[in-house]
């Protein structure tokens, strides 16, 4: 994210993994002949100038000068997007056309300055030729048909210099309007966004597709979408390589999030060895489904004196994998191409960290599919839905129609448990797995450690023994998830319960026995259970709901 990170937020999250259960690529097999690929994406976004910084003309291609340098020593396929101020500067052309190998790639990164502004006839609102104000720097600040026209002035110089359009189109952001445009008209194959953050330099993206790639909703490109008609067939790759287990929850009690990622200036994760390789061993060696995916690079405002170190250290590890075809090493391009070929819609996927270097227990796995996200969380002997997000191509995004005001901007998926919203620092939201007694009372439930694994094409399932030896077996399918368990002690009973924070704001609106309606921003939504029943809570404070299974069996929908 935005170099400001460094100088004032203080990230102290660090982990580590090693290889367990799953779908690996530490057999004898290479990654080309695996089902799940493992794919790094070095992307290195450009800016012309930065105020923040002086000398930031000089110092910025400087700094892209050095990457290109680190790539061809490693002989990487690497992708570099620029900004419409960088990409009329004769100086990053020649810079290009001469260093640059045939093998990597250029393209467009979506952050709007004053002179792609002007060239397009539009008035600059900034008070510098480039700001970060959402309004000012996104498209979600400036009309459909602004969008257009800055659309057909980027392509269009971007032709006259390279002779071609360019075919990925990156950014913290790119609204749905903008995308089709860009895919429709122009032909781009491939996009990337910014990781899931709270409140992170004033931009809010949470509750989506977590790391990995979707096709995004032709309503909001923040959205999944299920269907051909409202899908862009563009897939759209998250940036940033987010650690699984501590960038949900860091700055929680906040107003907004740390960072804790593969970015080489961030000292805790990705300047620090250690880190880098949990982040890597957990990518390559454990359950990821149809693929596993990270972004590596950094944009050039944070300058080569902030990078130099991380990537110098990142680079050999990475050569290391490719040459040990444990990774495939590619441009965005090559990437989104595979993807389109490889998929119709966006596929189920999963990101699993099993060992924690600090020392306390923690876990975690995540599953995506074109229809919902959920995540599980570890802590020593406790366990917890942390989240659970539902994706609905047909929730329309606010900057749609109309420019968005303001410095910041706001993507939301649908909720069905929020562990960072609902939660405080003293009191975590989740979905509980609870024993009943036969007086009724409820306790939680302690489990020893799981088993993940890939139980078939596109469905991860995750084992695990209670104290008592109970199993439970969690099975995450494309548009619903199944508990069961195989009791053994007698007449052992048990339920999913939902704690909150007391005063969250919670979007259930009715419960029924078979489900949930729910209003998140105007827009309606349900939780239905297919196998079992929902029970509410009497009080916020006891709990918010119940999923009681029916002999020893949940499946909850996330079809909505």
């Amino acid at each position: 994210m935005n170099f400001n990170h460094v100088h004032f937020l203080s990230v102290c999250f660090c982990c580590c993994v090693i290889s367990h259960t799953g779908c690996s690529s530490s057999s004898n097999r290479s990654v080309q002949e695996e089902q799940a690929p493992r794919i790094v994406n070095i992307i290195h976004f450009i800016r012309q100038t930065d105020y923040r910084l002086e000398n930031s003309d000089s110092l910025l291609f400087e700094t892209v000068r050095e990457q290109i340098k680190l790539v061809n020593k490693y002989n990487f396929p690497a992708t570099f997007l620029f900004q419409y101020d960088a990409l009329i500067n004769p100086a990053y052309q020649e810079l290009m056309k001469t260093q640059l190998k045939p093998d990597c790639e250029i393209g467009a990164w979506w952050e709007i300055t004053q002179p792609h502004v002007e060239a397009a006839g539009i008035q600059w609102r900034g008070e510098h030729s480039w700001v970060s104000h959402a309004n000012i720097a996104f498209t979600t600040g400036y009309t459909p048909q602004e969008r257009e026209r800055l659309v057909d002035v980027y392509m269009s110089k971007f032709r006259e210099i390279y002779g071609k359009y360019p075919k990925s189109a990156g950014s913290w952001f790119i609204d749905s309007y903008t995308l089709a445009y860009m895919y429709e008209k122009y032909g781009i194959v491939a996009s990337c966004n910014c990781k899931d953050q709270i409140g992170t330099d004033g931009y809010t993206l949470w509750g989506g597709y977590w790391n990995q790639a979707y096709y995004p909703s032709r309503a909001n490109a923040y959205m999944p979408a299920q269907t051909d008609e409202y899908q862009i067939p563009v897939p759209v790759f998250r940036m940033l390589g987010s650690d699984p287990i501590y960038q949900y929850d860091t700055g929680l009690g906040g107003r907004s999030q740390g960072v804790v990622s593969l970015e080489p200036v961030y000292r805790e994760s990705g300047m620090n060895k250690e880190w880098v390789n949990y982040f890597l061993e957990s990518m390559i060696d454990q359950p990821c489904l149809a693929f596993g995916y990270a972004q590596a690079g950094q944009e050039n405002s944070f300058t080569w004196n902030g990078m130099q170190k991380g990537l110098e250290m990142q680079f050999p590890l990475f050569d290391s994998l490719r040459r040990a075809q444990k990774i495939r090493i590619e441009t965005l391009e090559t990437s989104g191409l595979w993807f389109k070929e490889q998929f119709r819609h966006t596929p189920p996927t999963a990101v699993t960290a099993l060992t924690d270097i600090r020392n306390k227990g923690r876990k975690t796995v995540w599953f995506n599919s074109r229809y919902y996200r959920a995540n599980l969380l570890w802590e020593g002997k406790s366990f917890r839905f942390r989240d659970v997000h539902l994706f609905d191509e047909t929730f329309e995004s606010e900057y749609f129609h109309t420019a968005g005001v303001g410095n910041r901007f706001f993507y939301y998926t649908l909720p069905v448990v929020d562990g960072f919203l609902w939660s405080t620092s003293d009191d975590r939201a989740g979905l509980r797995i609870m024993r009943i007694d036969k007086d009724g009372h409820a306790s939680e439930i302690y489990f020893k450690d799981p088993v993940v694994k890939e139980a078939k094409k596109g469905v991860l399932q995750v084992i695990c023994k209670d104290e008592k030896e109970n199993l439970f077996d969690i099975v995450f399918h494309d548009d619903r998830f199944e508990v069961s368990c195989k009791p053994e002690e007698k007449d052992f009973n048990w339920m999913f319960e939902l704690k909150t924070a007391q005063g969250a704001e919670l979007p259930f609106r009715s419960f029924g026995e078979k489900r949930i309606d729910a209003e998140f921003r105007n827009h309606h939504y349900t939780v239905k259970c297919k196998v079992g029943s929902i029970k509410q809570g009497n009080r916020p404070e006891d709990y918010v709901f119940r999923f009681m299974p029916s002999k020893n069996k949940l499946i909850v929908s996330m079809h909505n």
